[in-house]
């Protein structure tokens, strides 16, 4: 859909009435106001509806982004059993029978039994089939039907998989069938990879937390949402590496459809891209940044014209490459030079399944402080800046560094023979030779704090074990929680 009013650069409007026009844009776009609805559909059914089906229509109106069902009835002590389905005004859209109360169908995605696609307006039915009903029977159903309109989601799973505070380990950069990673099938043969390969390889490692992030399609989305109730203990976060002809960007939790041809009329200029994402609530990063662009890897390097102040996060370390030209460190760092509080993530950007070690899935690890293992507190923690980056992917390395009373409390645990290294503008003064043990905490004097300061762990070899994101004030250590 082309915008029907085009944001003015920053140059142009201020903040407030940047957020203005956005809000008239997504007006436009979503349906005004953004809101969700709630319809409640009562009735009774009795012997005389045995064996017969009932159509309850309901209307769904322009704009709606997802319709959810929950249904409920009386009489399941006398065995009644009322079936359900639904159609939309064109089409039979699914069937879970008995086996499930609650479901959901958006354009990208629908909860198993149904069919994800286009919710178009108008007269919609619930589906009601009666295979027992004695008759002297009597089932009182009642079904709430929400149409939210807002293009937010939260996550598939319907609570954190995991409650309470803590760290998080996740890789946020992966590709299956759905674009270009393929695998080795059963004979041998390379084959376009399928998802839960991924998401095998992701339990193996011992991951919290993946995105899977293919390229511009959202087609992987139905798959996660078949996996989630089976990965209970593996949150699944949707993800797609938009890729333009002037650099790549991941962007996580969105499930609506997002432009990515970027230069085009539907998104002539990045800020119409960034606004999709900030109206979903999600969260873009820049991918790569450090590689270049050519015949050998089209578009890999950053040079879109970017307004950094709404970039979040930047890819600093993609796969293998923490140090040497092709990491992507050095682009973070400058923008951290020039201001901007971007957070450092990392992503194995894996195209096999059945790789492991340096190109395998987890490899580099993104570990997250966050409130819970949700979509929502892992995005959050990430837009907080409360990550490490685990560049070899283990387990339980712990890279926790923070500023307590004029102080720089630096805790780090797994790593015994690394040193601590620290870097930005900040780290005037400090220095530290030491080994560390294998659960270390170091305290050092820190005046007050000029431009941005890093700690990071290095091995023997000099080579990268964990890179920081600039340290922030805090009243206490944040615990492991494993």
């Amino acid at each position: 859909m082309r915008p029907l009013i085009r944001l003015a650069s920053r140059a142009t409007f201020s903040r407030k009435r940047r957020r203005i026009a956005l809000a008239l844009l997504l007006g436009l776009l979503f349906g005004a106001p953004a809101a969700a609805e709630t319809l409640t559909l009562t009735g009774v059914m009795t012997g005389a509806d045995h064996q017969t089906y009932r159509e309850v229509p309901f209307k769904v109106p322009a704009g709606t982004t997802s319709v959810s069902v929950d249904f409920a009835y009386t009489g399941k002590d006398q065995k009644s059993v009322i079936d359900l389905g639904i159609r939309d005004p064109q089409r039979f859209r699914g069937w879970s029978g008995g086996n499930k109360a609650t479901f959901t169908l958006t354009e990208t995605w629908a909860t198993p039994s149904y069919l994800p696609g286009p919710l178009p307006a108008g007269d919609w039915k619930l589906i009601l089939g009666v295979p027992n009903l004695r008759k002297d029977g009597r089932a009182e159903y009642t079904a709430k039907i929400t149409l939210d309109r807002s293009p937010v989601f939260h996550g598939f799973a319907a609570a954190p998989l995991k409650a309470g505070p803590g760290w998080y380990r996740g890789d946020l950069h992966m590709h299956t069938q759905h674009s270009d990673g393929s695998c080795a099938s059963r004979t041998g043969k390379r084959v376009p990879c399928p998802l839960f390969k991924t998401l095998e390889a992701a339990s193996a490692r011992g991951l919290d937390f993946v995105a899977v992030t293919d390229h511009n399609t959202p087609a992987h989305f139905q798959d996660l949402a078949e996996l989630q109730p089976y990965y209970d203990d593996l949150l699944l976060i949707p993800g797609r590496e938009i890729t333009t002809f002037h650099g790549h960007a991941n962007v996580f939790g969105v499930t609506a459809p997002l432009d990515f041809q970027l230069g085009g009329p539907r998104a002539p200029d990045l800020n119409r891209i960034i606004d999709q994402v900030e109206a979903a609530k999600g969260l873009i990063s820049l991918n790569h940044p450090g590689q270049p662009s050519g015949e050998v890897c089209m578009g890999c390097g950053w040079t879109a014209k970017t307004d950094f102040a709404r970039i979040p996060a930047i890819e600093a370390i993609n796969g293998v490459n923490a140090d040497g030209p092709l990491s992507g460190v050095p682009f973070w760092e400058a923008r951290l030079n020039a201001g901007f509080p971007i957070t450092a993530i990392g992503g194995s950007d894996n195209h096999d399944a059945g790789l492991t070690g340096a190109r395998g899935v987890g490899t580099p690890t993104t570990v997250v402080y966050a409130e819970n293992l949700s979509q929502d507190a892992i995005l959050d923690g990430v837009r907080k800046g409360r990550v490490f980056i685990d560049v070899q992917g283990t387990r339980d390395r712990l890279l926790d560094a923070r500023l307590e009373a004029g102080k720089l409390v630096v805790h780090v645990a797994k790593a015994a023979g690394g040193r601590l290294v620290f870097s930005g503008p900040g780290a005037a003064g400090l220095a530290d030779a030491a080994p560390l043990g294998d659960d270390d905490t170091r305290t050092f004097a820190a005046p007050a704090i000029k431009g941005w300061l890093r700690v990071d762990v290095r091995g023997p070899d000099g080579k990268l074990w964990l890179l920081g994101n600039p340290v922030r004030q805090r009243e206490q250590a944040e615990p492991l929680n494993h």
